[in-house]
C-alpha cells in the first residue's frame, strides 16, 4: 500500500533520528551529515527539510532520547504520593535503567552529546533549553506535593527537581561504568530522598 506524504515523512524523521542517534554516539562531533543521511537511506537535503539544520536535528535526537523516560516516570510516579515518597520512585525507576543492556551505549551518547555542545556556541543554548524543557516536567510532576504540613510550591520543586536530576545522572553514570555496582536501588532511593530539605527547598 502506498505511504502518504505524511507518513513518508514520519518514516524519514525517524530514519534520520535513529542514524544520527548510531553515529553520535560512536563519532562525537566528528559525526559528518552526509554519513548520516546515507545511513538513513536519505540525502542531506531531506536532514535541511525536516530539521533546518544539523543543530536541529541534534535538538530533536536529545527530545526525541528524553521524552520517553520522563513518560516513564510520570507513569511510574502515583499523584497521590507525597514529595519524599515521589522522588523515592522517581529514583527506583533511574536506577532501574541502568540495568538496561544499552545503557552503556546511551551513556555513550549522552556524553557525546555534551561534547558536540561544549564545542559549538550555537547548539549548547539550544541543547540546554531542551534539557530544561524535560526537567520542567519533573519540576511540574513534583509541584504541589505534599511535605512538612504543606504543599511544594513551584519553585521549590524546580530547586529540587535540579538537584534530584543532577544527582541521579551522577549516580548512574557510576554504576554504568561499573564504579558503584554497590549503588542498589535502596541507595539511590535514601540520597533522593535526602534532597527533600529546608536547604535544598528554599522558601516557600
Amino acid at each position: 500500500m502506498r505511504k502518504t506524504r505524511a507518513e513518508a515523512k514520519d518514516r524519514n524523521r525517524q530514519a534520520l533520528l535513529e542514524a544520527a542517534h548510531r553515529i553520535v554516539a560512536r563519532d562525537g562531533h566528528r559525526a559528518r551529515l552526509d554519513e548520516i543521511a546515507e545511513q538513513a537511506g536519505l540525502t542531506t537535503g531531506a536532514v535541511y527539510s525536516l530539521f533546518g539544520s544539523k543543530n536541529g536535528l541534534l535538538i530533536a535526537l536529545v527530545t526525541d532520547y528524553l521524552a520517553p523516560h520522563y513518560d516513564g516516570l510520570e507513569q511510574a510516579v502515583s499523584p497521590d504520593l507525597g514529595a519524599a515518597e515521589a522522588v523515592e520512585v522517581f529514583a527506583r525507576h533511574y536506577r532501574r535503567t541502568c540495568d538496561d543492556p544499552d545503557a552503556l551505549r546511551r551513556l555513550s551518547f549522552e556524553i557525546s552529546l555534551q561534547d558536540l555542545a561544549l564545542r559549538d556556541p550555537e547548539l549548547r543554548p539550544k541543547l540546554a533549553a531542551s534539557v530544561r524543557a524535560h526537567e520542567e516536567r519533573l519540576t511540574g510532576l513534583l509541584s504541589g506535593r505534599s511535605h512538612d504540613g504543606g504543599a511544594l510550591t513551584p519553585g521549590q520543586a524546580r530547586r529540587l527537581a535540579t538537584a534530584l536530576r543532577a544527582l541521579l545522572v551522577g549516580l548512574s553514570q557510576g554504576v554504568i561504568l561499573g564504579l558503584a555496582d554497590a549503588a542498589s536501588a535502596d541507595y539511590f532511593a535514601a540520597a533522593a530522598r535526602a534532597l527533600v530539605t529546608p536547604d535544598v527547598l528554599g522558601a516557600p
